[in-house]
């Protein structure tokens, strides 16, 4: 019985020191794209992510430029109603499919020096590095 207290306080401290999202560390922060796992970026062109107040999102997907919304709720992030220009860039049409994919799944982030890791579960789906 004395073990199962123990456990049980030791799931509460380790629950307590997980990384809060705080809004305030997105909002007015831009962000480069610097890794897309599984996937070379194009060298002639850059991805962005833009955090604006009540956390609208807005950036260059290489080609297009997008926008929606990101909320922060019981410490996850996601991302809905993304939208986007939609000329034809054939350099990195490939790239700019695989970023808009990526960015729809996000359901979690940490930022760690400066660089923002937008996650799905534990796998990461894109880091970006700080701008401003």
């Amino acid at each position: 019985m004395k073990n199962l207290i123990y456990c049980g306080i030791l799931i509460l401290f380790l629950s307590a020191c997980k990384e809060k999202l705080d809004p305030s560390s997105f909002t007015n922060n831009k962000w480069e794209l610097t890794s897309l796992p599984g996937l070379t970026l194009p060298s002639t062109a850059k991805a962005t992510l833009n955090f604006a107040d009540s956390l609208k999102i807005s950036g260059k997907s290489f080609c297009n430029s997008y926008g929606g919304q990101a909320a922060i709720t019981d410490n996850k992030i996601t991302v809905k109603n993304v939208f986007s220009t939609k000329m034809f860039c054939q350099g990195t049409d490939a790239a700019e499919r695989a970023y808009l994919h990526a960015l729809n799944q996000v359901n979690s982030a940490k930022i760690t020096d400066n660089k923002l890791h937008l996650l799905n579960g534990d796998k990461t789906l894109m880091v970006f590095t700080k701008t401003n």
